[in-house]
């Protein structure tokens, strides 16, 4: 069988729960699981039920190729694998609550279908840098709190709270009741650095390759853009979110420009 002549894979991933009896374990003891990972083709009893388990649970199930599964995780798997979450998801009224806490009116950052971890990492290093509250992500379609997260965010993950909504426009209908503004970051908007920032806000950005959604930017109150006077129509999100952050974290603190030296 070619399967049992497999090695370990390449890059084994540390977050990788294996086999059916460990992830029916870590669902027994409430382990933060981010997604289940399935052999797409997989049957029978014992398996359906744990993947009902899964869902009832709220967690994604993404069915695989069994042939990823054997070089993510060995041959050993079951046909199963439950993705570990690095940190436990917080919920939204505990953003609200960290931004009280501070005295502070809330600051978030909303990413919708953000799919590259390195990015979702890099945008959670800058959070904790530039004092947001809390960032919000969607539970399908979407980088989680991986393993890959955690290490690109420098351990910002300890110190950010990571809400995980089922549905980002209704999370935004939610934040917009509590008394927030809704700020797209897209490329047509108004510009960033005119827009008052000093209130209760989220920003919100779109996915690597399609942006923000048409149900989500019918939610923003504002759109933002970034000037881009060279031949790239558009940056990376985690910069554009950055560049955004700063500002906001400018006007609260009210920093006055800098004046020349005589």
């Amino acid at each position: 069988m070619d399967d049992e002549k497999r090695t370990l894979p390449e890059e084994p991933r540390e977050d990788l729960i294996v086999g059916r009896n460990a992830v029916a374990e870590a669902l027994r003891a409430g382990r933060q699981i981010d997604s289940v990972l399935a052999a797409r083709g997989e049957r029978g009893g014992p398996f359906a039920s744990l993947l009902g388990q899964c869902r009832r649970k709220g967690i994604p199930v993404k069915e695989v190729d069994p042939r990823r599964l054997d070089k993510l995780c060995g041959p050993h798997h079951q046909g199963i694998a439950a993705v570990a979450a690095c940190q436990k998801y917080a919920t939204v009224d505990e953003l609200f609550a960290a931004a009280e806490d501070r005295g502070e009116p809330p600051l978030f950052v909303v990413c919708d279908e953000l799919e590259d971890p390195h990015n979702l990492g890099a945008v959670l290093r800058t959070a904790e840098a530039a004092g947001a509250h809390g960032v919000i992500i969607p539970k399908r379609r979407a980088a989680g709190l991986t393993s890959a997260v955690y290490k690109a965010s420098a351990g910002a993950v300890e110190y950010v709270p990571v809400a995980r909504v089922s549905n980002i426009t209704e999370t935004l209908k939610e934040l917009k009741k509590r008394g927030l503004w809704i700020y797209g970051l897209d490329r047509e908007g108004e510009p960033w650095c005119s827009t008052d920032l000093t209130g209760a806000a989220a920003l919100v950005l779109g996915s690597e390759g399609r942006g923000i959604s048409r149900l989500v930017r019918e939610q923003c109150d504002f759109v933002l853009s970034l000037p881009m006077r060279g031949h790239i129509t558009s940056l990376n999100a985690s910069v554009a979110c950055g560049i955004a952050l700063y500002e906001a974290a400018r006007q609260r603190l009210q920093i006055p420009a800098k004046q020349p030296s005589l």
